[in-house]
Formats: structure tokens, C-alpha cells, sequence
């Protein structure tokens, strides 16, 4: 596999689709049942066959990237084969920005000496959805970029 097999709860909310799948490999209901029931390993393929094809659908269709963590918030916008991003610091260990607390005491101090903001680029063109599956494993969660859109409006006016 070249991603992550998905989920049960992935899987059934994806079975319309996973159906259509089977279908074009020419397995009806009667055939899955019976290759689940006598050959799990040649089921357990088509299911892994069908997650990449999700995550490469989802990865390729991937603008924008927010990843939290207690002393970090990491922006990143996927243009083509760029990914810009922001990274967010704060100098003080007891700011947590997995908290609300975190996240309204950012936004009071964005401009002090507390809060270290660093802009990036990086070009992804070797396999850019391979690198953007890297973002999502470690924690990375695929977003609309409110926040990165803000960031760069208040950095670059």
C-alpha cells in the first residue's frame, strides 16, 4: 500500500462508493461475500487497493494543511507542487495551543516578542501527495485555511 488502509467507519461511509469500485473489477455482492468468506487476503487487497485510490482522490484534491501541537501551530498551502508554510512558536512552555486557552491568548499576543512566526517553501514536485500524507500521519488535518489565509493577510499588509 502506498497510504493507509481506511477505516471501518471510513469504509461505510465510503460504500456507495467502494460498490462502484467492485463494480468495475467486475465483483458483484455474491462474489465479495464469497471472497471475504473463502479468500480474506484477495478482499483485504481490493479494500487496500480501493484506500489508495481514496487517499490519492483526497491528497490530490489537498489546498490546505493545519497541525496543532502544544508549542506549535504549523500552517502549510499546497499550490501545485509548493507547499508555503507558517510555523507558529511560542517562547513560554505553558501555552498550549491544543487549548482554547492557547488559541485565545495567540490571538491577544500574535505581535509580541512571545509568539515567533517563521514563513516556508518547500517544493514537493518528487511525490506530492506522498508528502502530504506525511503532514496528515503525524497528526495534520486537511482544513480550508481560514487560518493560513489570516496569517498571511496580517504578515503581508
Amino acid at each position: 500500500m502506498k497510504y493507509a488502509r481506511l477505516t471501518k467507519e471510513q469504509l461505510e461511509e465510503l460504500h456507495p462508493e467502494f460498490i462502484t469500485f467492485l463494480a468495475t473489477q467486475s465483483i458483484d455482492k455474491n462474489e465479495w461475500d464469497d471472497l471475504k468468506e473463502n479468500k480474506p487476503e484477495i478482499a483485504e487487497q481490493e479494500i487496500d487497493v480501493f484506500s489508495d485510490m481514496i487517499w490519492e482522490r483526497a491528497l490530490t484534491n489537498v489546498s490546505y494543511i493545519d497541525h496543532f501541537s502544544r508549542n506549535y501551530i504549523f500552517l502549510f498551502k499546497c499550490v501545485g507542487a509548493t507547499v508555503f508554510s507558517y510555523v507558529i512558536n511560542a517562547t513560554s512552555n505553558e501555552i498550549n495551543f491544543l487549548s482554547q486557552e492557547g488559541i485565545n491568548w495567540l490571538s491577544e499576543n500574535m505581535s509580541s516578542d512571545e509568539v515567533v512566526i517563521q514563513k516556508g517553501k518547500k517544493d514537493i514536485s518528487d511525490d506530492r501527495n506522498g508528502s502530504l500524507f506525511e503532514i496528515i500521519k503525524q497528526g495534520g488535518l486537511i482544513s480550508k485555511g481560514e487560518l493560513f489565509n489570516k496569517l498571511d493577510l496580517l504578515l503581508n499588509q
